[in-house]
């Protein structure tokens, strides 16, 4: 399916957010530390400021033309918060058990797909060309 070039940054991302979630998912006592390590340098250098210009950016686009707690954004923020956590506990010291990377990984994995395939959809279906220009925009700016 071919994106909205306003979402593209976001997708992009994506990709990356899906290759660190199927080396979580794929973690052996061999590479666990390895994976984990990869998982947060990806939550340093990308996560967490996609995850916030997703929340500052897209959904309050998004909610300007649905109820604040559609579906979408509930669950959207949900995740945010899980995955948040466990990033979290995954930098505290000490060792991490292998089905927390696994876990972690699918979580990831399920909610990027999520994204991709229902959120970025609603919002490209939802907001008019013009809105989706500015947010292409908004997301711009807000990733600087």
């Amino acid at each position: 399916m071919r994106r909205s070039e306003a979402l593209t940054p976001l997708s992009r991302d994506h990709h990356h957010g899906l290759f660190v979630a199927l080396r979580l998912r794929r973690a052996t006592p061999d590479d666990a530390a390895e994976a984990q390590s990869l998982f947060l340098e990806f939550w340093r250098t990308e996560g967490a400021r996609h995850f916030r210009v997703e929340e500052e950016v897209l959904l309050p686009a998004l909610a300007r033309h649905t109820a604040p707690d559609h579906d979408a954004i509930v669950r959207t923020l949900v995740e945010h918060v899980d995955v948040r956590r466990r990033a979290n506990a995954l930098s505290s010291p000490g060792e991490t058990p292998l089905d927390a990377l696994h876990d972690l990984g699918a979580l990831l994995n399920a909610h990027i797909r999520y994204e991709e395939n229902v959120l970025f959809s609603l919002v490209e279906d939802t907001l008019t060309a013009d809105e989706l220009n500015e947010l292409f925009l908004a997301i711009e700016r807000a990733e600087d």
